[in-house]
C-alpha cells in the first residue's frame, strides 16, 4: 500500500493530518503558536509602517469599522406617518420628522427663488416699458449719446444673480447656521410624537402648554401573592405611590383588575401597577393608565434589591430625576410617555437621585443612582459631549455614581385597548409578530 503524501497546513506550514490522537493535539498547539507568531509579526510590521506614515493608521481605522447592532438594525421603509399611529411599524420618528422638515425647507427655498426671479423679470419689464415711453420725449442729442453707449449684454441676468436671490440665499444660510446642534443619539425627544398617536392616546400625549397632572399610583399584586416585600420596594421606587394588598380571605371579595381600576380612578389615582408572581419571584408588571387605559404588560427579569448590590446606598424620599434613553419608534415613544406620567415633572434636585430607563434591543434596563460632582483625577479623561469633543466648562469635573437599587429588566409584551375584563382580547400591539431578529419595536 503506497504511503500517503504529507499534507501541509495552509495556515502554519505544519503537518495537519495524523492518525495518532496525542500527535494531533501537539500539532494543534504548534499550529496555534505559529499563527500567533505570524499575527504578532504582522502587527509589529504594521505598527512600524504606521509610525512612519500616520495616514496609514487613519485609513485603516476608517476602513475597519466594527459591525454593531445599530449598524445591522433594520427599519421599515416609511415615507409618511401611518394614519393608525404606527405602533406595529419600526421607524425612527425623529429621523422622519427631520427629513420632512428638510424637504419643506427645500421647497420653500425653491418657491422663494422662483418668486424672486419672477419679481426680477417684472421689474426689468417695467423698466423696459419706461424706457420705451421715454423714447418719444427725448431729443436728438440724447439719441446720439445713446448710439455712443455700448449695447447691454442680453445674458446678464443668467450670468449674475439678482439682489433678491442673494437675499434669499443668505437668509437660508443663516437659518441653517442658527439651527440647534445634533442631540445625543441615546436621549429621547418626547416632543416628537405622531399626530395620529397623540389623538389615539390624548391622556398620555399632552399638549406642550398643558401642565401634566401630579402622578398618584396604586400598587397591588396578583391574587394569593406573597410578594409583599417586593411591592414595598416598588413603592419606594415610584414617588407618591401606595401599596394595597389583594386579600384572598375566604370571606373576602376577589376584585378583578378592571374593578380595582374603576375604584382607583374615582379616588384620583393616575396609574395602577399590578406586580405578578411566579415561583415566589417577580415575573411581570401590568401598568394601567387611568382612567381609560391603555394597559401595558411587561415581563420582569434580573430583579435585584438594593442590599444585593455591592457598594449600594440608601435611597431617600426625594423625588428623583427621570432619564429615558433610546425610545425612538412610535411604540417606544408611547412607552416613554407612560413612564413619564409616573414621575412628577418637578424633581427635587437636592436629593441628587436619578432613575434611568435605558432601552436596548427592546429590553428596558431600570436603574436608580445617586450622583455627586467631584474634581477630575489625573488619570481620568475629560467629559465629552454628543459630538465626541470635550465639553467647555467641565474640563476638571467628573460625576460619581452610587447605585441605590432596585435593579431590574423589563420587556414589553402587549399593549391592550383600554381596560378589559379579560386581558388580551383586543390589543393595540403585541410582541412576537415579526420574525426578523434585527428589527426592534422600541
Amino acid at each position: 500500500m503506497p504511503s500517503k503524501e504529507l499534507r501541509l497546513s495552509d495556515k502554519a506550514a505544519l503537518p495537519f493530518k495524523t492518525t495518532n490522537k496525542a500527535r494531533r493535539q501537539q500539532l494543534h498547539i504548534k499550529q496555534k503558536q505559529a499563527r500567533d507568531v505570524l499575527r504578532r509579526a504582522d502587527r509589529f510590521a504594521r505598527k512600524k509602517e504606521e509610525a512612519k506614515n500616520p495616514k496609514l493608521r487613519e485609513q485603516r481605522l476608517r476602513e475597519n469599522v466594527p459591525q454593531t447592532l445599530e449598524s445591522k438594525r433594520k427599519w421599515d421603509d416609511v415615507q409618511d406617518e401611518p394614519e393608525d399611529g404606527g405602533l406595529g411599524v419600526a421607524f425612527n420618528v425623529e429621523r422622519l420628522k427631520r427629513r420632512k422638515l428638510a424637504e419643506e425647507q427645500d421647497l420653500a427655498g425653491d418657491d422663494e427663488d422662483l418668486s424672486s426671479h419672477g419679481d426680477a423679470e417684472e421689474s426689468d419689464r417695467d423698466s423696459m416699458l419706461d424706457e420705451d415711453e421715454d423714447m418719444g420725449t427725448h431729443s436728438e442729442a440724447d439719441d446720439e449719446v445713446d448710439d455712443l453707449e455700448p449695447p447691454e449684454d442680453p445674458d446678464a441676468e443668467n450670468a449674475l444673480p439678482t439682489k433678491s436671490q442673494l437675499r434669499s440665499a443668505t437668509a437660508k444660510i443663516r437659518q441653517r447656521a442658527s439651527s440647534p446642534p445634533a442631540r445625543s443619539t441615546t436621549s429621547t425627544n418626547l416632543s416628537l410624537a405622531p399626530a395620529a398617536l397623540s389623538k389615539k392616546f390624548p391622556t398620555l400625549f399632552l399638549p406642550p402648554d398643558e401642565k401634566p397632572p401630579v402622578p398618584k399610583i396604586l400598587v397591588t399584586t396578583s391574587i394569593n401573592s406573597t410578594l409583599h416585600h417586593e411591592a414595598e420596594v416598588l413603592v419606594n421606587l415610584l414617588p407618591n405611590s401606595k401599596y394595597v394588598r389583594r386579600s384572598s380571605h375566604r370571606y373576602g371579595h376577589k376584585f378583578s383588575v378592571r374593578e380595582i381600576a374603576a375604584f382607583a380612578a374615582k379616588r384620583e389615582y393616575t396609574t395602577l401597577a399590578v406586580l405578578e408572581e411566579d415561583m415566589k419571584k417577580p415575573s411581570g408588571l401590568v401598568v394601567v393608565h387611568l382612567p381609560i387605559g391603555p394597559t401595558f404588560h411587561f415581563t420582569i427579569t434580573n430583579w435585584y434589591e438594593g442590599k444585593a448590590i455591592p457598594g449600594h446606598g440608601r435611597p431617600t424620599s426625594h423625588i428623583p430625576e427621570l432619564i429615558l434613553n433610546n425610545f425612538t419608534t412610535p411604540l417606544g415613544l408611547l412607552t416613554a410617555h407612560l413612564f413619564r406620567s409616573m414621575y412628577p415633572s418637578t424633581p427635587e434636585l437636592q436629593g441628587r437621585q436619578v432613575v434611568t430607563l435605558h432601552n436596548q434591543r427592546d429590553f428596558i434596563f431600570l436603574r436608580k443612582h445617586r450622583y455627586v460632582f467631584r474634581e477630575k483625577r489625573e488619570m481620568e479623561k475629560s467629559v465629552v459631549g454628543a459630538d465626541g469633543k470635550e465639553m467647555k466648562g467641565a474640563e476638571g469635573i467628573r460625576a460619581g455614581l452610587q447605585e441605590l437599587g432596585p435593579r431590574l429588566t423589563l420587556k414589553l409584551r402587549r399593549v391592550d385597548k383600554g381596560i378589559q375584563r379579560a386581558s388580551g382580547q383586543e390589543w393595540e400591539w403585541r410582541g412576537k409578530t415579526d420574525r426578523v431578529r434585527t428589527k426592534f419595536q422600541l
